[in-house]
């Protein structure tokens, strides 16, 4: 706590630099420390709440334009906007911008220039550069990548969901847009989810994917360059027992992937990004934030796994196996399992893109112009080290249907 007063917070801020046209129509919580904002360029209109201690606001936010937001224990990079709407413990890189009406919870990262209109739902998710949601919008449990820039990129239409919640009462569906081996690097063809539709979770899909517009999306794409219209499901009216949990093996080898999804996200974070926010202003708890998130995106899905797993009834086969590898199957830590260490990146990689952060290259114009040799040895690496997950999963329950770590 830092023992101020709200009107002795915002007077603090002003004087930094702050922008507040209004500054009695603003709350800043005691325990806000003023040395995680910046006094650069940074706009805070009226009707904005700041909570929380770990609160970070870089240089050339902007919060609330649209109308009110409430910013609590979130980790904001530079030039974001956050245009109304609530958001807690949550990240946003550079550029990322959401609309009125957002509702973004614990572990979501928007990456550089992504962001969504109005009333978009958010938690749990990840989203890559330029990345862009439409408007009434509920992504939860889920990461997506895809595109190339700002006019070619992977688009969700108005009034999609992605459906996380079981008739079990399970949120063991966490559902994957692409993938981060190849994401990162941004070359991928873009993935477009057309409006007033759904994906129902876990799922996995390709690169170049095109689901239609009003369409339900209920198994996974895993060849690139697809047009979906998977068209109305079949009815169906039977017994349903709330204890038989159907395609179990399935649904664990789904979590399984999503998580050494997260274990190379974090090995990119740690290794290939750390230069551009050693950067930055506050680019320290920028990462160390970034990296909480991550963290708290293994913990739930670890926990949401094993939630699915204990429900398992008088399993047989290779249902059997993976009960009994429960505890083994649900480690959050980097590796699972294994507990070994981590493939180390290409030293190629390191230098280019250290060496681009050195002479103040953005981190997104750093990525593009890596040479097409660094690309392939990058992705190699962040597929070794999802591998890693994986290969003690498949030691585990040699049945399960992992797919390559992407």
């Amino acid at each position: 706590m830092t023992g101020r007063t709200d009107m002795n917070m915002v007077n603090t801020l002003v004087a930094k630099g702050v922008t507040i046209p209004h500054p009695a129509m603003v709350t800043i919580d005691a325990d806000v420390d003023p040395d995680r904002i910046s006094g650069e360029r940074v706009i805070i209109h009226p009707g904005t709440r700041i909570r929380g201690a770990r609160t970070v606001i870089s240089s050339g936010v902007e919060l609330g334009r649209e109308g009110p937001v409430t910013v609590e224990d979130c980790i904001i990079g530079p030039d974001v906007q956050l245009k109304g709407g609530y958001a807690a413990k949550a990240v946003f890189l550079q550029g990322a911008n959401l609309g009125l009406g957002h509702h973004v919870r614990e572990g979501s990262i928007l990456e550089e220039q992504a962001g969504g209109a109005h009333t978009v739902g958010l938690k749990q998710t990840i989203l890559f550069p330029f990345v862009t949601l439409g408007s009434l919008i509920n992504m939860c449990d889920c990461l997506m990548a895809g595109g190339t820039s700002r006019k070619n990129h992977s688009e969700v239409g108005s009034s999609y969901i992605h459906f996380n919640f079981t008739p079990t009462g399970d949120k063991a569906t966490p559902s994957m847009f692409g993938d981060v081996a190849r994401g990162v690097m941004l070359r991928e063809r873009p993935i477009f989810l057309g409006g007033q539709g759904g994906t129902v979770g876990p799922a996995r899909v390709a690169y170049g994917t095109v689901v239609g517009a009003g369409e339900i999306l209920r198994q996974d794409i895993v060849e690139e360059n697809q047009l979906v219209i998977p068209g109305a499901a079949p009815s169906v009216r039977r017994d349903f027992s709330p204890e038989q949990i159907r395609g179990a093996a399935r649904l664990v080898a789904r979590n399984v992937e999503y998580l050494a999804a997260l274990d190379a996200l974090e090995a990119w974070y740690r290794q290939a990004r750390a230069p551009f926010f050693a950067a930055m202003e506050l680019g320290d708890l920028v990462l160390e934030g970034a990296l909480g998130a991550l963290g708290s995106a293994r913990q739930e899905r670890a926990k949401r796994l094993s939630t699915l797993l204990s429900k398992l009834t008088n399993p047989r086969g290779d249902e059997a196996d993976l009960l009994t590898a429960r505890e083994r199957l649900c480690v959050p830590d980097c590796g699972g399992a294994a507990g070994a260490m981590l493939p180390a990146a290409p030293e190629t990689v390191l230098s280019a893109l250290g060496q681009a952060a050195e002479a103040g290259t953005p981190y997104v114009q750093a990525v593009q112009g890596l040479s097409a040799q660094e690309v392939q040895a990058g992705t190699a690496w962040l597929e070794e080290v999802g591998a890693v997950r994986l290969a003690a999963a498949r030691a585990l329950v040699p049945g399960l249907p992992v797919a390559a770590a992407r």
